[in-house]
């Protein structure tokens, strides 16, 4: 099997602390691989073992893996005792964290000297890193020519990350509402690398459950009247969200499901609270208003509580695993097939949850 290496941006956060513990407590055999939708039985294909990925990444965070992952045990995201047993390896991903605020050409540099390294098959890299206000269009965004001829400062940070990774021959995962690989010029470059990439802004909460639910009224020819929700955030997504430029990257997001389900857009918004107490936590509460039989109104709600960050690291292991696959299989450009992992699927317009799993088993299916 390939030796595959996950390069995580933003590598001393919250989600990809937990990702890399997540990691080394299966290969220790301390935890099972719950939440990782390619690890349940009958699930079709074979992919790299979680047990064997290398990690390294990019951040401006001083703070080490192992203080981080001493936080998140202390916030109950993981047990107390597991930063300790896992020390050795929070170390060794901890030491190929390089600065992320430095020249483009050293980001890259960064990708293949961590290849050559651990002799690596392939690198997938994978932002989780805080979510940025939507980018300001610019002309050389459409044409890859123009865009290095104009300069690739024009790039926002997590575009300057994926033109890195298709430079460096990596495959790309936009886990957040970034722009990231979105700009035309970068799919080019993806296709003229021949490495693929997907997104984006990982579907880990309220929006799973929105998008499991919407083909229900759909399908039983209920109307949808309107769609409202509230998420109260703590921790570090939730100060970057309270900046309402960035909070506006995954409102956006976070409204496509319902509307991309039903057909039409409906009344409603989802609005994103800040709430420090809530530490690593968070609840989202939605009020659904729908017409059934004769025009009888009716109401439908529900609450959802959880870890971003226990809820988000599985799917980066799944994710990191199915590029890496799809790379060794010659897949080059955006895997439309891997939108069941995201609120804004790249490539498809599909955003109900059933019709995206079976999509996600045939393209695992063909990768074996």
């Amino acid at each position: 099997m390939a030796a595959v290496g996950v390069w995580l941006i933003g590598a001393r956060g919250s989600v990809a602390t937990t990702v890399v513990a997540g990691a080394a407590a299966i290969r220790a055999g301390l935890a099972p691989p719950q939440g990782c939708v390619t690890e349940t039985p009958g699930f079709p294909g074979t992919l790299p073992r979680i047990a064997d990925l290398v990690f390294g990444g990019h951040d401006i965070a001083e703070t080490s893996l192992r203080k981080r992952a001493e936080r998140l045990s202390a916030a109950g995201v993981m047990p107390v005792a597991l930063p300790a047993l896992l020390a050795r390896d929070l170390d060794a991903a901890d030491a190929e964290i390089r600065p992320g605020d430095v020249p483009l050409a050293r980001l890259t540099e960064d990708l293949t000297g961590f290849r050559e390294r651990h002799g690596l098959d392939r690198v997938v890299v994978v932002n989780v890193s805080s979510t940025e206000p939507p980018a300001v269009p610019h002309p050389a965004f459409g044409d890859l020519a123009a865009l290095e001829a104009e300069g690739l400062d024009l790039l926002p940070p997590s575009s300057r990350y994926a033109y890195a990774a298709f430079r460096a021959g990596c495959g790309y995962v936009e886990f957040t509402p970034s722009t990231g690989p979105t700009l035309p010029a970068l799919a080019e470059l993806a296709a003229r690398e021949g490495v693929p990439f997907a997104g984006r802004d990982g579907k880990t909460g309220e929006t799973l459950v929105k998008s499991a639910l919407a083909p229900m009224f759909a399908g039983r020819a209920l109307q949808v009247r309107s769609w409202s929700g509230l998420n109260l955030l703590g921790g570090g997504d939730g100060a970057t969200l309270a900046d309402p430029a960035a909070r506006a990257s995954k409102q956006i997001s976070k409204d496509r499901a319902v509307s991309g389900v039903l057909g039409e857009d409906v009344e409603g918004q989802t609005h994103i609270d800040y709430v420090p107490e809530l530490g690593e936590w968070k609840t989202a509460w939605d009020h659904v208003t729908f017409d059934g039989f004769l025009g009888v109104r009716m109401t439908f709600q529900f609450t959802w509580q959880g870890c971003d960050s226990a809820l988000a690291a599985p799917l980066v292991l799944d994710l990191a695993r199915l590029v890496a696959r799809a790379h060794e299989k010659g897949r080059s450009g955006v895997l439309p097939e891997l939108g069941y992992f995201f609120k804004d699927p790249l490539g498809s317009a599909e955003h109900g949850l059933a019709a995206q799993y079976e999509r996600l088993r045939a393209f695992a299916g063909e990768l074996a």
